[in-house]
């Protein structure tokens, strides 16, 4: 970590003191930085300077200035091995839906095919989002899948975010989609309780990913870990407002869905509608297994310890089917602070497909300061449970 952070101030100084010529500055490519005129041209030229130069790194730098942005995406591959970006600024998407209309991008900033992508800075992205969260239209979620995103990676390897500020957006906050090695740190990422849909933080179909010491408070998942995605690393985050961390949706509409090798640890949840579930729907297929969720804290939490095989949140056409997402080797271990739920453990698998090898230890779980004690309950699960409270005596073993 000292290395890599030596290596950020290096390069940030080298920005600065305008002393390397694989240093490339946003201003120099006719960028306003007053936050009215749209600067996303400019952004594309200097990002095709840095896309093809030929060095071992580039770097581009938005200094610290307001720029609007357009729908903008910044593509690859790139001639060097690595880019740098220095995010001193901020940005901000407009502020009416209309600039989408014809767009190439349905999201709002998209980065595709570039490696060894490192983005670093204190810069506030701004996606401008209550536009669209006001419309009722939206909030029904009848097309939900045209409300950008406000930063999206797809086929970038070796990512390395550290340090922004993504705030408001549309939709989604940030997503990740097929990268393989990814360490995203010290983000900070909001929008208000009731704004519809926006996940802080959405990974899917990738592999070798940490999110590392974050804080998320959004009006949906905190984290969302989608089919195709293993061996994610997710270390002291705090979580609220929002859904809590969601392993899933899974199996929507007969999906074969899968993840593995998912690890939640030290993490924090306040006020949050849940805290650590695992969400499939009735009739897909695939697994969702070898998941461990450690050293969690709650305070004032709903549905704390949720598996939820009957996911239907429109509560339209809920009906029960014989195939389910199989959930295997799940391990909560050290859970504890207080519950706004009195069912504080909610193990709800399918009734054809059971949960199996489901480990409880060291569960600690009461009433947030509401005049009922905490109780489990389970539908089909196989597993053990040590100490806890609640008792979790309906597990068969």
């Amino acid at each position: 970590m000292q290395d890599f952070s030596f290596l950020i101030f290096l390069l940030l100084s080298m920005a600065l003191c305008g002393s390397s010529n694989n240093v490339f500055n946003v201003m120099e490519f006719g960028a306003v930085g007053d936050g009215l005129r749209d600067d996303s041209q400019a952004f594309l030229k200097a990002w095709n300077a840095v896309c093809t130069a030929s060095t071992t790194s580039a770097t581009l730098t938005i200094q610290k200035k307001t720029f609007l942005l357009r729908p903008t995406i910044f593509t690859g591959p790139c001639k060097p091995p690595q880019i740098y970006i220095q995010v001193l600024g901020d940005l901000t998407a407009p502020k009416t839906k209309s600039v989408w209309y014809g767009s190439k991008s349905t999201d709002w900033l998209t980065f595709v095919y570039i490696n060894g992508l490192i983005i670093n800075g204190n810069g506030i992205l701004d996606g401008q989002g209550s536009v669209w969260w006001s419309s009722q239209y939206y909030r029904k979620g009848e097309v939900d899948e045209l409300r950008p995103i406000a930063l999206s990676f797809s086929f970038c390897n070796n990512l390395h975010i550290s340090g922004i500020n993504v705030i408001n957006s549309p939709s989604k906050h940030v997503k990740l989609f097929k990268c393989i090695g990814a360490t995203l740190r010290n983000l900070q990422i909001k929008a208000p309780q009731d704004s519809p849909n926006t996940d802080g933080l959405v990974i899917a179909a990738s592999s070798q990913v940490q999110v590392l010491h974050s804080y998320i408070g959004t009006g949906d998942d905190c984290i969302a870990i989608l089919t195709g995605s293993s061996n994610i690393n997710i270390t002291r985050i705090a979580c609220g407002p929002g859904h809590g961390i969601s392993i899933g949706s899974l199996g929507n509409q007969g999906n074969y869905d899968t993840v593995e090798e998912i690890h939640v640890q030290d993490c924090s949840f306040t006020g949050t509608q849940n805290g650590i579930r695992i969400k499939t729907w009735q009739g897909g297929s695939g697994y969702a297994r070898k998941i461990t969720f450690q050293r969690i804290t709650l305070n004032a939490v709903g549905n704390p310890i949720f598996i939820d095989q009957y996911y239907c949140p429109r509560l339209i056409n809920c009906q029960n089917k014989t195939s389910a997402v199989k959930v295997s080797d799940v391990s909560y271990d050290g859970v504890q602070g207080t519950s706004t739920t009195k069912t504080a453990i909610n193990l709800s698998c399918s009734q054809s497909i059971a949960c199996t090898n489901i480990q409880l230890n060291r569960i600690h779980i009461t009433s947030a300061g509401q005049a009922f004690e905490t109780s489990s309950y389970c539908l089909n699960v196989r597993g053990t449970a040590g100490i806890s409270v609640p008792i979790v005596a309906c597990l068969v073993k």
